[in-house]
């Protein structure tokens, strides 16, 4: 399974979750670790426990979603160890290490003259070329361009495929989206209210804290690494005691010990004191008031990746 200048091997699911090693799936993840993956039977077998078990024992790392490249280095009784390429992390200068069953990953031909289609609803149906229902793609899917009219064509992990043109976004490169202002990143992110949250999430199936404002900052033109523990080492710092300074869009980080400690959460400042974000398992993405909350107590940084206003 090793790459050639003229192929890459991409995900081939919808959502594909990347593990930290082989061993740590469970029975109840069956659901989420087969070759052809159900994320919604998946997220509805796990029981809460469940669901913070995969935060308490480190089980899952992020996710890949349909059609993005990765980097194999090997495979192993079915495992394909993988970077993620699309997703900056200290942990490798390549991109998000991490281990996904190789039936979930396949190669392409590269392509990317027409650039690429990006999803910008929060569900899109693929279809085939003789408009059969092929696959239901995430927000934030990107696909490489063959052809451009009210359906576009694209180049698929399942051959070409087309999708309807107001559910993307033409854009050059993956990395290339318009940029957005904090007030475009607060409207989107408000769009994924109540979406439940989930451990390593990057789906509009379910986001974790830094997984929601990655991809809303990507949907925005910014591309900020995978990880919180990274995201606060980005953009500018703004002072975090003077609230007064801070803008809508602005990303407010937290960490224990009344912030003196290890960094634990991320979200999006909207204004007024208010914060979004995607909280801990058991909640879903909301907004709340920061005054009265640990989450005040607990606030270590303030950065800014874009203008609040153009």
């Amino acid at each position: 399974m090793l790459q050639t200048e003229s192929t890459a091997w991409v995900c081939r699911v919808p959502v594909a979750t990347v593990w930290t090693a082989p061993e740590k799936a469970r029975a109840v993840d069956a659901e989420g670790i087969a070759e052809h993956p159900n994320l919604n039977n998946w997220l509805r077998t796990m029981s809460r426990e469940d669901k913070q078990d995969l935060v308490d024992s480190n089980r899952i790392q992020t996710q890949l979603l349909y059609g993005e490249p990765v980097l194999i280095e090997e495979v192993v009784n079915g495992w394909a160890k993988i970077i993620a390429l699309w997703q900056p992390c200290q942990k490798d200068e390549r991109g998000y290490p991490g281990w996904v069953p190789s039936s979930q990953l396949k190669e392409v031909e590269n392509l990317t003259e027409l650039g690429y289609a990006r999803v910008t609803h929060h569900k899109a149906q693929l279809w085939t070329e003789n408009f059969k229902p092929l696959k239901l793609v995430s927000f934030n899917t990107m696909l490489p361009v063959k052809e451009i009219a009210d359906f576009i064509r694209l180049q698929t992990p399942d051959g070409d495929a087309f999708i309807m043109a107001n559910t993307v976004e033409i854009v050059s490169a993956y990395n290339q989206s318009p940029k957005g202002n904090g007030l475009d990143i607060a409207n989107l992110g408000a769009e994924f209210l109540d979406l439940p949250y989930l451990w390593a999430g990057m789906s509009s199936y379910g986001y974790d804290c830094s997984g929601f404002t990655y991809n809303l900052m990507k949907a925005n033109g910014v591309i900020i690494s995978r990880d919180a523990v990274d995201q606060v080492l980005e953009g500018i710092e703004i002072d975090l005691h003077a609230q007064n300074t801070w803008h809508i869009g602005d990303l407010l980080f937290f960490a224990y010990e009344e912030g003196r400690g290890k960094l634990h959460h991320v979200g999006v400042y909207y204004g007024n004191g208010l914060m979004l974000h995607s909280p801990t398992p058991g909640k879903a993405v909301e907004i709340i008031e920061l005054a009265g909350t640990k989450h005040a107590t607990e606030l270590c940084a303030v950065r800014r990746f874009v203008d609040e206003e153009e």
